[in-house]
């Protein structure tokens, strides 16, 4: 069967605590490629090569069966929060 998001979130979780977390099955349903978005306070101090060794390493296990691994974002709480908060406060452009 491969790997379920639901596993990788698991992982991610309980390695990463992560205050935010996407993981996105783009395989079609199984298993074999995702794309990764997750803010964490571990990668406090962490270029982005080591900030994505760190996410590979939190799936040693999974990592055994997906074939592709996207990890769109990997940033800090610190880092995130402009983005979020600026999403937040951006006036709707609807007409």
């Amino acid at each position: 069967m491969g790997v379920t998001k639901e596993q990788v979130e698991a992982s991610l979780t309980l390695k990463l605590n992560p205050v935010h977390l996407e993981v996105i099955d783009t395989s079609g349903g199984c298993g074999a490629s995702f794309v990764v978005e997750i803010v964490s306070e571990q990668f406090e101090g962490k270029r982005l090569l080591e900030r994505h060794r760190i996410v590979n390493a939190a799936l040693e296990e999974e990592m055994k069966e997906i074939h592709a691994l996207s990890i769109k974002k990997a940033q800090t709480p610190q880092q995130w929060k402009p983005v979020s908060q600026d999403s937040a406060t951006t006036p709707s452009t609807e007409a």
